[in-house]
């Protein structure tokens, strides 16, 4: 049995979520803004080599959180699904998107 983690399994979930829930998409942004605004909160906040060690290690843990968190939602029994998805483009030119049975919903570029 080693040290103790200077940052608990219910600290790194907390701030794992915090991330996603503030739309936080990198990792260096994330930690960034924790060691300036959530210092005060957390005793320890780890760098980003540490981070990614931890949370690569914990990602079952925290799968199992979102899920419990997800589940809590109205949105969870909907048969609407809301996907993020790298863009997909509709024509290349700017006539072959007005031309496009997309054209209006979708935009050039």
């Amino acid at each position: 049995m080693g040290r103790p983690p200077k940052l608990s399994d219910a600290e790194l979930v907390t701030l794992a979520v915090m991330q996603a829930l503030l739309g936080f998409v990198s990792e260096a942004r994330w930690l960034r803004h924790a060691h300036a605004h959530l210092r005060h909160l957390f005793p320890y906040l780890p760098q980003q080599l540490g981070w990614n060690k931890r949370l690569r290690r914990a990602s079952d843990l925290v799968r199992g959180v979102l899920r419990e968190l997800a589940t809590d939602t109205a949105l969870w029994g909907d048969d609407v699904w809301i996907v993020d998805s790298t863009p997909v483009e509709c024509g290349r030119s700017r006539e072959t998107a007005k031309r496009s049975d997309l054209a209006g919903w979708a935009e050039y570029g």
